[in-house]
C-alpha cells in the first residue's frame, strides 16, 4: 500500500492489477486494504454499471477519506471496518459468502507515513505509535517498553531482517533506564548510536529495518497475512483471481509459499509482477513492490 500522498495519491502497480484480477460487471470483488481507495476506484470502474466492491480498513482516517473520495458510486462500494484477516467474518456480516476477487495491497499506506503524529516514519519527530488500528492496545513505544533486550532484538532480527539486533536492543534497554523512549526521533538516534558508522546501509536510513520490524509487530502483520491466506480460499468462487502486492521479503515469501504449497490455486503470473521503470520513477515507493497473482481452481 505504499501509494503517493494526499491528493497525489497514485496506486501502485494499479494497471497491472485490473489487467490480473479482470474485474467484470454483475461480479463482487473484495479489496482487503481499501487505504485511500485508489485501486477500489478502478476496480468499481472495471465493473461498472453493476460490480460490487467490499473494502476493508482497519484505519479510520483512511476509512473517512475513501468514503469520500468514493461517495460518487453509491450502494456499489460497502466499507467494513476491520482487518483483512478477518475477511470471511467481515463478508459475513455483510450477507456474503463468495466473491470473484480479492486484492491485497499489504504495507504501509503514505497516510499513515505523511501524518506525523502516527510514528511510523523517523522523518518526523513524533509519538512512536505506528498502531494502524487506533483500537489496538499496545503502541510501538509501550512494546519497547515492556519486552527484554532478547525479545526486542527477535523482533528486529525477525521482522526487519536487522543484523546489528542484539547491539541495538541492548542500547535501548539501556536508554530506557534513563528515560522512555517515546519519539520517533529517540528511536532513530538511539539506533545509530548503537550500530558503528562502518555498518550504516549505503542507501537506506539505519533505523529502517528496526522501524519496519516494530511497525510488523505492533499490527501483527505477519499473522495477518497468513490467516487471511488461509481463509480466502473458502469465500472465492472457482475461477476468482487473488492479487497480492508486498513490499518486503517476508511477506512476499510467505505469499510465495502460500500459493505454492495450495492446492486451491493455480499460479497466473509464474513470477512476480514488477513495476514499470516509468512508475517507479513517478512513484519512487513503488520500487520494492511486487505482484502475485493466483486463480481459484
Amino acid at each position: 500500500m505504499e501509494e503517493g500522498a494526499g491528493d497525489q495519491h497514485v496506486s501502485v502497480l494499479a494497471d497491472e492489477v485490473i489487467e490480473y484480477l479482470q474485474p467484470a460487471p454483475g461480479r463482487i470483488y473484495v479489496d482487503g486494504t481499501l487505504g485511500l481507495g485508489g485501486h477500489s476506484r478502478r476496480i468499481l470502474d472495471a465493473s461498472a454499471p453493476d460490480g460490487r466492491l467490499i473494502g476493508f480498513d482497519c484505519d479510520d482516517e483512511a476509512i473517512a477519506l475513501a468514503r469520500r473520495r468514493l461517495a460518487s458510486y453509491g450502494d456499489r462500494l460497502r466499507i467494513v471496518h476491520a482487518n483483512y484477516a478477518d475477511l470471511v467474518a467481515g463478508l459475513a456480516g455483510e450477507g456474503i459468502m463468495a466473491v470473484h476477487g480479492l486484492l491485497l495491497d499489504l504495507g504501509v499506506s503514505s497516510l499513515q507515513l505523511d501524518r506525523a503524529g502516527r510514528g511510523f516514519s523517523f522523518q518526523v519527530d513524533a509519538p512512536l505509535d505506528m498502531r494502524m488500528d487506533l483500537r489496538l492496545k499496545e503502541t510501538a513505544a509501550q512494546l519497547i517498553a515492556r519486552l527484554s533486550a532478547e525479545e526486542l532484538a527477535d523482533i528486529f532480527y525477525r521482522f526487519g531482517e536487522e543484523r546489528q539486533a542484539r547491539r541495538i536492543a541492548a542500547h535501548l534497554v539501556e536508554a530506557r533506564k534513563k528515560e522512555p523512549v517515546a519519539t520517533t526521533r529517540q528511536l532513530a538516534e538511539i539506533v545509530a548510536a548503537a550500530i558503528p558508522r562502518r555498518f550504516h546501509p549505503p542507501k537506506i536510513h539505519v533505523a529502517t529495518r528496526v522501524f519496519q520490524a516494530l511497525r510488523i509487530a505492533v499490527n501483527r502483520e505477519l499473522h495477518n497475512l497468513v490467516k487471511v491466506l488461509a481463509e480466502a480460499p473458502s469465500v472465492l468462487v472457482p475461477g476468482a483471481r487473488m492479487c497480492v502486492i508486498t513490499f518486503h521479503s517476508l511477506e512476499d515469501r510467505i505469499v510465495k509459499q502460500a500459493f505454492n504449497g495450495s492446492r486451491d490455486y493455480r499460479i497466473v503470473a509464474r513470477k512476480p509482477v514488477m513495476p514499470r521503470p516509468e512508475e517507479v520513477k513517478a512513484n519512487p515507493r513503488a520500487r520494492s513492490a511486487k505482484l502475485r497473482v493466483v486463480e481459484r481452481v
